[in-house]
């Protein structure tokens, strides 16, 4: 094995990586690092091994299924809140929470799976998959 192809395989995990521990930070941050997580993904997505793909398209999934998930609990939340002075915003502001909750830990969860199976040097299995 020559010392590029060596250079190839780590580098057909650093970048994935790379996105991953971004993702994972933004969870924790605010949100701008998934952003730029989420660019690399698609930028090196179309030469990335198939392997890297499968990562890469994993990521991709988990931001946008993600924000869609956040989106219908920002939502819920904005619409309850002002109507819980009357009591029937409750359920709504519930829903809300405990939906951005849910999606919050599925999207860390996602992550830190794909993490593990990248240090395994495998691609992930099923990375069409909305669930884990």
């Amino acid at each position: 094995m020559s010392a590029t192809s060596d250079f190839d395989a780590r580098d057909d995990r650093t970048l994935p990586t790379v996105v991953y521990v971004l993702y994972l930070v933004g969870l924790l941050s605010g949100g701008l690092t998934v952003l730029i997580g989420l660019v690399i993904a698609y930028a090196n997505r179309d030469r990335a091994s198939p392997r890297a793909d499968s990562h890469y398209l994993f990521q991709i999934r988990t931001f946008w299924i993600s924000i869609a998930w956040w989106v219908i609990g920002f939502v819920l939340l904005f619409w309850g809140i002002p109507f819980s002075a009357i009591l029937i915003g409750i359920p709504f502001v519930v829903a809300g929470a405990l939906i951005l909750t849910a999606s919050g830990l599925w999207f860390g969860l996602r992550c830190i799976l794909g993490l593990v199976y990248l240090s395994r040097e495998e691609p992930y299995p099923r990375s069409r998959a909305w669930l884990v």
